[in-house]
């Protein structure tokens, strides 16, 4: 099954940590880097380039 990803600008669906699986121009993210996000709040840019990440659900 397919993980759900989250671009930068999309509101998160439900409360929970999430972490940067890649950048949108496909680049590497720098570090593993996770924050908090209530429900309804959007999805940051990657904190360390500041460019558009995807971001997943933290198990």
């Amino acid at each position: 099954m397919a993980q759900n990803r989250f671009k930068t600008g999309e509101e998160a669906p439900q409360s929970g940590k999430y972490e940067v699986s890649e950048l949108v121009n496909e680049g590497t993210p720098e570090e593993n880097t996770t924050i908090d996000l209530e429900k309804g709040e959007r999805f940051p840019p990657d904190p360390s380039s500041n460019d558009a990440a995807y971001w997943v659900k933290a198990s």
